[in-house]
């Protein structure tokens, strides 16, 4: 109604003008019966206001539909034309859609595509990274040592381009079943276990053997591994330890990993998992790129779980995942 009251208002606002206009100059040319003249007011007022609800009646549709806010982009189809004006418009947002869908089609079919190069490139690349690792593994040369490492970098780094072009389709790779949480945990230690030596950190498990959880393996191994990188790239002492305790609390089950590196600053915890954010340590340790914590908690939340952090500069840093 509101809608409709402003855009009728010029033809009030004119019709009251004309009215005044001939009334008055039915009053120059002698015409000075009042009775008679408000009663051709009246008459005329009634015509107004009879236009007026008929016009809005039978607008009240389209009136309606653009005084609410469209829930989806074809949220207009359901409106049916009731004048020449409301026809126009619908037939003018109905080609402007059918341009917008098949833009956004071609959009994505060519992201699509990207994510399918992409993700054929990192197949091809560990080709050749395996290859190369086990030429190397035999050798106990420092040469040898340092190629396995760097191999091992490698191959996390296309790990991260391959789940980060998987993420928008989520839900088309994912299985979900229980997993022993000590086991997995014990298996990543031990496909990590050249990263401990490198870094000289310890692993230490403090977990109940029998608590299990409901994730995607693949996924949930993905984000483990996110946070142990991390937590053995940032302990810079030697013998440093790296915590995993797992417990059951209120019908939950917790899983911390805990180091004793340099901690975050508090002024950078609040964003640790923003995209592309490196903080103060991301700066200091050129090998950051902000997006493994991100990655991290978008599986994550995409997967159910919920991911908390704590960390205190120069005591090491915490983080809690719960299942």
């Amino acid at each position: 109604m509101r809608l409709f009251l402003r855009e009728q208002r010029p033809v009030i606002v004119i019709y009251f003008i004309q009215l005044a206009v001939v009334t008055f100059v039915y009053w120059l040319d002698g015409y000075r019966n009042a009775a008679v003249s408000m009663y051709a007011v009246l008459l005329s007022s009634c015509l107004l206001a009879g236009y007026l609800v008929f016009r809005y009646l039978t607008h009240r549709s389209f009136y309606r539909r653009l005084q609410e806010p469209a829930e989806s982009i074809g949220d207009f189809t359901d409106v049916k034309p009731s004048s020449p004006l409301s026809e126009s418009l619908h037939r003018l947002l109905k080609s402007q859609y059918r341009h917008y869908i098949s833009e956004l089609s071609g959009q994505t079919e060519k992201i699509e595509g990207h994510i399918r190069f992409i993700n054929q490139w990192v197949h091809q690349m560990k080709t050749p990274i395996s290859v190369i690792h086990l030429m190397v593994q035999q050798e106990s040369d420092s040469r040898s040592v340092a190629i396995a490492d760097e191999l091992d970098r490698l191959r996390k780094g296309l790990d991260m381009v391959l789940y980060t072009a998987r993420l928008d389709q989520f839900e088309h790779d994912i299985y979900v079943e229980t997993l022993g949480l000590e086991k997995l945990v014990r298996s990543l230690i031990t496909a990590q276990k050249r990263l401990f030596i490198r870094g000289k950190v310890f692993p230490v498990i403090e977990m109940e053997p029998q608590l299990s959880v409901v994730s995607d393996e693949k996924w949930l191994t993905f984000v483990l591994t996110q946070l142990i990188t991390n937590a053995v790239r940032y302990t810079l002492r030697e013998n440093g330890k790296l915590y995993f305790r797992a417990y059951a609390k209120n019908g939950r089950t917790m899983l911390e990993i805990e180091d004793e590196g340099i901690g975050i600053p508090e002024s950078d915890l609040p964003r640790v998992f923003d995209a592309y954010f490196t903080g103060e340590n991301g700066r200091r340790f050129q090998e950051s790129t902000g997006m493994g914590m991100y990655l991290a908690k978008e599986i994550c939340w995409k997967l159910g779980h919920e991911l908390d952090i704590e960390s205190e500069e120069g005591r090491g840093t915490l983080v809690r995942m719960k299942f």
